[in-house]
């Protein structure tokens, strides 16, 4: 018989990448983890891990067991399901995370709603990344995240995730007020070309948008500063040193001397709601899932 927590170190190896990271996220030792799935291997007569440089790599039975190990796992889950089926309205704790734009945007005004209309429900917010929120939806630290569509996410097929679409968030060109392009209702973005240009930093997961947007319309940005939070952007921007693009759901601080231009084409990155697999029919999740499509609504002008 196959030990269920074996299967999970060997699960968490194959999301983490090393049996040192998944360890760490398992809060074992690498030499207990190893040792998991030593025993895995032995329980089923089969290699599970074969060297690959320094490292170790899945053998071809053991990413055929983990297809069935994610299906194990959303069994498991909906039996958790069906046995709390009967329990009324939704109740308890729901764990939510997403990155700071999503917390301050969507996941702020979720848990005021939903704290207003099920009182037995308690909203736990976390603010992470991309990359975090899903490490935390496979450790079963979160049970929603709201997320960025990025090619280094888990593919949309992918059964330990349940990711949905939820909405477009556009970019603006935001420019210093008395910048020539500030009078416009709407530009191409070629227009721009020969600006100064503030992006991301390298590892945002809003670069690659904001470059491809920019090599779309023909051009390749003259960047000469790099920001992380919006906010820091914006005041480069105020003060002349470079235009941006930045997304619609960012809220800059209103003093700001700052006009944001709409653009021809509507650049827009992609946000996701995501859940394990299966985790969405949860009444704790269905609700707040109802709540986010309602505030998808009115979060973008």
């Amino acid at each position: 018989m196959i030990d269920l927590r074996r299967l999970h170190v060997l699960r968490a190896v194959a999301h983490y990448g090393t049996v040192t990271a998944a360890a760490r996220a398992l809060h074992f030792t690498p030499s207990a983890a190893s040792q998991q799935i030593r025993q895995l291997a032995r329980d089923l007569d089969v290699e599970l891990l074969e060297p690959q440089g320094r490292g170790v790599r899945l053998t071809p039975a053991a990413e055929s067991l983990l297809a069935h190990a994610d299906a194990i796992q959303a069994r498991w889950d909906q039996a958790e399901l069906d046995l709390r089926a009967d329990r009324g309205a939704p109740a308890g704790p729901l764990r939510v995370t997403g990155f700071p734009v999503a917390v301050s945007v969507l996941l702020a005004p979720l848990a005021a709603r939903l704290g207003e209309r099920h009182p037995r429900l308690s909203v736990r917010i976390a603010e992470a990344g991309v990359e975090q929120s899903f490490d935390l939806l496979f450790e079963g630290a979160a049970d929603l995240a709201v997320v960025e569509s990025t090619p280094h996410n888990p593919p949309l097929g992918d059964a330990r995730f349940d990711q949905r679409p939820l909405l477009d968030d556009p970019f603006d060109l935001v420019v210093p007020r008395g910048h020539p392009l500030a009078g416009r209702e709407r530009i191409d973005l070629a227009e721009a070309a020969r600006e100064a240009w503030i992006a991301p930093v390298p590892e945002s997961p809003c670069r690659p948008h904001v470059m491809s947007a920019c090599g779309a319309a023909g051009f390749a940005p003259d960047v000469v500063h790099h920001a992380l939070d919006w906010n820091v952007t914006a005041h480069l921007v105020a003060h002349g040193l470079g235009v941006a693009l930045i997304p619609r759901l960012a809220r800059l601080a209103p003093h700001l001397p700052l006009i944001r231009v709409r653009c021809a084409g509507d650049p827009h990155r992609k946000l996701l709601t995501c859940t394990r697999g299966g985790g969405h029919a949860r009444p704790a999740v269905e609700a707040a899932l109802r709540e986010l499509r309602e505030l998808a609504t009115t979060v973008v002008a």
